[in-house]
């Protein structure tokens, strides 16, 4: 079926076909002018045209040209095309997990360890900065003092100009360091001055409940569940030693729950502070210890207001395993049946020997088939004896040393058939078996310091109670067996956490 053409789309047909034949003509003329512009030359206005200028004409020619069939604008026959509707769209953006924050342009600090033996002076040598300025920041008031007592794990921050041409950093125009644990000391490079910036960084202590059972290791499920290595030691060597033998009384059922002060700063743990409590339960037994101060002096104490630091320790020698009793025994080297003085604990040669308590060392020396041997006198009609040292520890016969004296070390010399220490306890020349003999219980406190010393401890024994009614009454009512550990921490302002 043939329609009839409107009057307007013939004329667009007619032109469209006449622009194309212009353009046309044109591409031939422009093709034209360069073969000629090639072979012969000619004239214009007087002038003669170079064979350059024909090719430049020639080239404007066909721009026109190509410019004429692709802007419609110079084509009044191109239809003027129909507004397009625009339609929007509202799209819903997901919320940023984080709000983002645009950091506050501060300097560009480069952090730097101090390492084991390090100096300030090796440290500065490698990061490429002359002496001379380190001298100069020497000489600031405090800066000696600080800068040159670094020790092994604190940082500095260095602070450099722009990189030069060769990419090395520019000179130092800064250096910070802590200066304590609540300070930031910033010193910055102004000519020949020095600026100092002290910037405070104040630190939270809180006060922490850490409890749990004792497992396969005390040591490393308190490690676990938080308490540092120094505060574990505390516990076995310190607090508890009179009254708990950790090689023999204790299972992996008992529990403990210690109080310990934590300091943060900005968030950031920095150090375990001191145990101000604990309650350790061996073989169904509770033991507590509270700290208290009195007279300028820290000491444990039990609930009931008396010192735990008895005028024994328990064990001379940590970590040994008990490897002959008091009593009659077959001699191991003689093979005769005798009486045997004392008891043994078996070490690795060189284990520290400690004093039993305050004495004077009363003989130090070789004593037949004891070996190296050391006496001590405790006053009273008190002695003991080790025997089989490999070697003495720093003192000498005569002086008097305090409990706990490192005053030699296992070994195996003398009549002995393996490394051990061999410990006697007397009194007023009797043997007694130290395993088994109780020594009278110090003085308790008294009177404004045992009131002193209940309003101190109530609020902590208060709250281990509460923490361990939480975790194991919780655990007997799911059935469990008691292995889960809980730390609870109230933060309290620096200077008021003790309680």
């Amino acid at each position: 079926m043939t329609m009839a053409e409107s009057p307007q789309s013939h004329d667009a047909q007619r032109s469209e076909r006449a622009r194309l034949h212009n353009l046309h003509e044109l591409a031939r003329q422009a093709a034209s002018d360069a073969q000629h512009a090639g072979t012969a030359t000619e004239t214009i206005g007087g002038r003669r045209w170079s064979r350059r200028q024909w090719a430049h004409a020639s080239l404007f020619a066909t721009a026109g040209a190509l410019l004429l069939a692709i802007v419609p604008g110079f084509n009044t026959a191109v239809d003027v095309p129909h507004t397009a509707r625009l339609t929007t769209l509202s799209l819903a953006l997901p919320a940023p997990s984080e709000p983002v924050r645009a950091e506050a342009q501060g300097t560009d600090w480069m952090l730097v360890g101090v390492e084991q033996g390090q100096t300030l002076g090796a440290i500065f040598d490698e990061m490429g900065i002359p002496a001379a300025t380190m001298h100069t920041l020497l000489k600031q008031p405090g800066a000696r003092e600080a800068l040159t007592r670094l020790k092994p794990g604190a940082q500095l921050g260095f602070a450099f100009g722009a990189p030069g041409a060769d990419g090395k950093p520019g000179a130092l125009q800064a250096l910070r360091y802590d200066r304590g644990e609540t300070q930031r000391v910033e010193l910055a490079l102004e000519g020949d001055k020095v600026v100092e910036t002290v910037v405070e960084r104040p630190v939270e202590i809180r006060t922490t409940v850490v409890s749990g059972q004792v497992g396969r290791s005390l040591f490393h499920t308190a490690r676990r569940h938080g308490l540092s290595g120094a505060s574990i030691n505390k516990l076995t060597d310190e607090i508890f030693k009179y009254d708990i033998d950790f090689n023999t009384d204790v299972t992996q059922n008992d529990r403990f729950s210690v109080v310990v002060e934590q300091v943060y700063r900005e968030g950031e743990l920095l150090r375990t502070g001191d145990v101000l409590a604990a309650v350790f339960t061996a073989k169904g037994k509770p033991f507590t210890a509270f700290r208290f101060e009195q007279d300028g002096k820290a000491e444990y104490y039990n609930a009931e207001g008396r010192p735990l630091k008895k005028s024994f320790i328990r064990m001379p020698i940590q970590y040994a395993r008990l490897s002959s009793k008091f009593g009659s025994r077959r001699h191991p080297v003689r093979g005769t049946m005798r009486m045997h003085k004392g008891v043994d604990y078996a070490a690795r040669t060189g284990t520290p020997i400690m004093a039993a308590g305050d004495a004077r060392v009363q003989f130090k020396g070789w004593r037949g088939g004891y070996g190296n041997t050391v006496i001590l006198d405790h006053g009273r009609g008190y002695t003991t004896l080790y025997a089989h040292m490999s070697r003495f520890g720093n003192i000498r016969q005569g002086q008097r040393i305090s409990q706990g004296t490192v005053i030699g070390h296992v070994g195996t010399t003398g009549l002995s058939t393996g490394p051990h220490l061999h410990y006697e306890f007397r009194i007023n020349g009797v043997h007694r078996n130290p395993l088994q003999h109780t020594m009278p219980e110090p003085e308790p406190l008294k009177g404004t310091a045992l009131a002193a010393f209940k309003a101190q401890t109530g609020p902590a024994l208060a709250r281990i109670r509460t923490v361990e009614d939480l975790i194991y009454a919780q655990a007997t009512d799911e059935g469990g067996d008691d292995t889960r550990v809980a730390a609870a921490g109230r933060p309290s302002a620096a200077g008021n956490s003790r309680g």
